[in-house]
């Protein structure tokens, strides 16, 4: 059973491992040396639950959102 979408949480963008965790169920076989932080702005925006303000990402909230991916694709 989905559920409805205002049942979903919302994202934004100090939401670092949950929109990780969203990006990689939308993108499982995407390999991140093709990914820049501009295709994680343009990814995570269209995300269907992502809530905040486009203008609020900086350089530092993308890279970490990468930093994170890249661990939970390459765990220790």
């Amino acid at each position: 059973m989905n559920k409805k979408d205002d049942e979903i949480p919302k994202l934004y963008w100090d939401a670092i491992y949950e929109i990780v965790l969203a990006l990689r169920a939308k993108f499982p076989e995407q390999e991140l040396e093709d990914v820049s932080l501009g295709d994680i702005f343009d990814w995570t925006l269209g995300l269907p639950n992502f809530a905040d303000e486009p203008e609020l990402a900086n350089d530092e909230i993308l890279a970490a959102i990468y930093q994170e991916w890249f661990e939970e694709n390459n765990p220790l």
